[in-house]
């Protein structure tokens, strides 16, 4: 997996390549950890996001629980596979998805 972050002011755009799961989450993780402070608008980019297990749910989770007392956080880009995956789990319903 690949992040590519771009930050713009308080705007933060994580585009993420490849597999988030169990192996790779807690990359993604570091940086949700240690770089959202004056965050306030979040976007994962998942167009070149192949496949997220539960591992990398949680992440997605951890990351929409930080922006809710900071700011707004958005999915953009999610293939058929993410999408019935967030679907199927109920993320659909807590996480905009654009």
């Amino acid at each position: 997996m690949t992040i590519h972050k771009t930050i713009e002011g308080s705007k933060m755009t994580l585009g993420i390549e490849g597999r988030l799961e169990t192996t790779t989450a807690s990359s993604l993780e570091a940086v949700i950890r240690n770089e959202l402070e004056g965050i306030t608008d979040l976007t994962f980019d998942f167009s070149q996001l192949e496949y997220i297990s539960s591992a990398g749910l949680r992440v997605i989770l951890a990351a929409q629980k930080i922006m809710n007392t900071q700011g707004s956080m958005k999915v953009t880009g999610a293939n058929e596979i993410v999408m019935e995956v967030f679907e199927l789990t109920g993320f659909a319903d807590i996480i905009t998805i654009e």
